[in-house]
């Protein structure tokens, strides 16, 4: 029987610094990213792939606020945001995984499924915002967003800043035991896009949404959890996780155990809103019985035990 993989690739692995985010960039961007991907199904493993939607969210909020302030159309909520952004990223990743799956002369069904993610409404996130979504921003340009009311944070690497927005817990991954299914079926599934769309169920019981944007990599984690997956994969654009990074004593993270991440962690070597949720992501998936946690660069998926890899000892 096939081992079971989770797959969350990043939403800038998607659309690349400083590209405009055509559609011909990002589908020869997801190409290649589907081309790492499917490297796994030749050792042996079942594949769910999830995906993150940070600088298309942001953007698709950009176009709200355009429509608003030149046509006066209805801007939508975070959520139906959310979802325009799974929609469409799910259709590229799933068209592209086919054009390579056709090259390779393999024949797979691949689904696309639309996630609720249920959330806490009391969530301490929604009072500290550290999500990034959307383009990077020079001060001069944020300055003159004032009148937005959104909260910015600097990015670590000095590409400029970036709205934050509430980034809360994922509680429960809608339609999970449909995925695991289809996925040990040997279908490919694409889910949990952006993190899910956010949602909780009100005092009476009924789901409505609410503005937020779910870590990528924590919704799959949650997933991956919930279906028994043997490896969770996050892939990001460096080929390992670094303490002291950027620093002269920068140094990459090969084998780790589950307490030397947590060391880390509290020794806040890891940015909120990039590294760090990936680390705790992959912390919760092997404390919750998964084998291995995998954070490494696309292109390394080929090559043996490459990339960050955590386990329990």
């Amino acid at each position: 029987m096939n081992r079971l993989a989770v797959v969350a690739l990043g939403g800038n692995a998607l659309l690349k610094s400083g590209q405009k985010g055509t559609i011909s960039e990002q589908e020869a961007n997801i190409f290649e990213a589907c081309e790492d991907v499917a490297d796994l199904l030749d050792q042996g493993y079942n594949l769910v792939i999830g995906h993150g939607n940070g600088p298309q969210v942001g953007n698709v909020m950009l176009q709200h606020e355009a429509g608003f302030k030149v046509f006066d159309i209805p801007k939508q909520p975070m959520d139906i945001c959310v979802a325009e952004t799974q929609g469409s990223i799910g259709y590229m990743i799933e068209q592209q995984m086919r054009n390579v799956l056709f090259e390779r002369g393999i024949k797979k069904n691949i689904i696309t499924i639309i996630t609720q993610v249920i959330v806490d409404e009391n969530d301490p996130a929604f009072k500290n915002p550290t999500k990034p979504v959307g383009p990077y921003y020079t001060q001069e340009e944020i300055d003159h967003m004032e009148d937005q009311g959104w909260e910015f944070q600097e990015d670590p690497r000095g590409r400029g800043f970036r709205r934050v927005v509430a980034s809360p817990k994922p509680k429960e991954i809608s339609n999970w035991e449909i995925v695991e299914k289809l996925a040990r079926e040997g279908n490919i599934v694409i889910t949990v896009g952006g993190g899910g769309i956010p949602a909780f169920h009100k005092k009476n019981g009924k789901l409505e949404g609410i503005d937020a944007v779910i870590d990528k990599d924590l919704a799959s984690s949650k997933l991956a959890t919930s279906i028994k997956a043997d490896a969770f994969f996050i892939l990001t654009d460096i080929p390992y996780v670094y303490i002291n990074f950027n620093t002269s004593k920068q140094e990459k993270l090969h084998f780790v155990n589950v307490e030397e991440m947590k060391k880390h962690l509290e020794d806040k070597q890891f940015t909120e809103g990039s590294m760090a949720p990936k680390v705790r992501a992959g912390i919760e998936f092997v404390e919750n019985g998964g084998k291995e946690t995998v954070i490494t660069d696309a292109r390394l998926l080929k090559k043996e035990n490459a990339g960050t890899r955590i386990s329990l000892k």
